[in-house]
Order: structure tokens, then sequence, then C-alpha cells
């Protein structure tokens, strides 16, 4: 079976986030396979997870709730349509706001890990509306994912 082919879209399309962490590559990919340790960073600062299932598979199915820091649960639905480790990981959303995500991991140095997190929407528009708060609140996911490392490293 041929793997799906790597999406992309226009640049006005995409909202792209790109940190370099300290962890290797297997590690920090590791923290996005692991719903034991997604789980405790997935998500703007304030924000709780919990997790309904998470079949980490091409065809699997990534169901949770976001809970909100002051209100309102989120419920999201994703399937993940291609997975490489430790390279790649690619969903796309089944609830709203709909897009795809491509998330890739590159080695920097044997303990440092560039992770470019795309979002890609079908229109400009799509896209437009949600960027005006996802690029901030990206950040914040990394600042999590950060601790989470932190954490992970020294187990």
């Amino acid at each position: 079976m041929l793997a799906e082919p790597i999406p992309s879209s226009p640049d006005e399309c995409e909202i792209v986030s790109t940190r370099v962490f300290k962890g290797s590559k297997e590690l920090v990919f590791l923290a996005w396979a692991n719903p034991d340790h997604l789980q405790n960073w997935w998500g703007p600062a304030g924000f709780t997870n919990t997790f309904h299932e998470f079949d980490f598979r091409p065809g699997g199915m990534w169901r949770f709730t976001m809970h909100g820091p002051e209100k309102g649960n989120y419920h999201n639905e994703c399937e993940f349509i291609r997975i490489d480790a430790p390279f790649l990981i690619h969903w796309k959303r089944h609830s709203q706001p709909l897009f795809q995500v491509l998330v890739t991991f590159e080695e920097v140095t044997a303990n440092t890990t560039r992770v470019i997190f795309k979002m890609l929407f079908d229109t400009q528009k799509e896209c437009l509306k949600i960027k005006k708060f996802a690029v901030d609140k990206n950040e914040e996911n990394f600042d999590k994912l950060e601790v989470e490392l932190t954490r992970m490293a020294s187990i």
C-alpha cells in the first residue's frame, strides 16, 4: 500500500509554527505519539484534556475533549492520515473548524529537534478566521511541550 502523499496548500491557506526543542527526534516524536504524554501538554495555556480514543495509526481516530480554563468543553475528532515515525504525523479534523495538520520532526543536533507544525485550510477565508488567535495559542502549546519534554528527559 502506498503512503498518503504529504499535503500542501498555498501559503495564504496555512498557519505555520516552528520551534527547536531540546531532545532527540525520537523523544520529541514520542511526546506527540504517546497519549500519556500528549494529554499533559496538548492545547493552549490553562487547557486540559480528556482523551476518549487515541488510535495512533493511519485511519485511526483521535477523539478528545479540551477543557477551557474558565469554562467550556470543546469536543475534537481527528483522523490520522499518515504516520512516519519519527519524522511526520498528518491528521485531518472532522470537527469544526475543519483543517488538516502536518507535523514534521527534523534533527538539528543529536539532542535538538525542529518541529514544524502546519495547519492547512481549504480556503484563505477559513485560514484567516483561525489565524487571529491560533499563532499565539500554538506558541502556548509549544511552551507546554517544552515542559513535558523536560519531564520526559528526567525519567
